[in-house]
């Protein structure tokens, strides 16, 4: 695997793989006639995951393309970029 400059992207794809497994069970429920109910729910619970590791690039991306943005900058200068750090936590 080709090494990243993002910290996140092993545990972004650990948490895909996992996913992919959980696809696969889905699938299987399906296949196996089991409840709408119970099929949903862990439709809803792939969606989640998918989200979380959607926001997860995100912020890791935001922080590590700011910070050699403004790596010059010294320290006293970059409050505007740290507050906008801070508020992307939120999305």
């Amino acid at each position: 695997m080709k090494k990243s400059h993002h910290r996140s992207h092993p545990a972004i794809v650990k948490r895909l793989r996992f996913v992919e497994g959980h696809v696969r069970s889905i699938i299987e429920m399906i296949e196996t006639e089991r409840s709408c109910a119970e099929i949903a729910q862990q439709l809803h619970a792939v969606e989640k995951a998918i989200a979380k590791a959607k926001q997860t690039l995100i912020h890791d991306h935001i922080d590590h393309c700011l910070e050699e943005a403004t790596a010059s900058l010294p320290r006293s200068e970059r409050g505007t970029i740290e507050e906008f750090k801070t508020i992307t936590k939120f999305l």
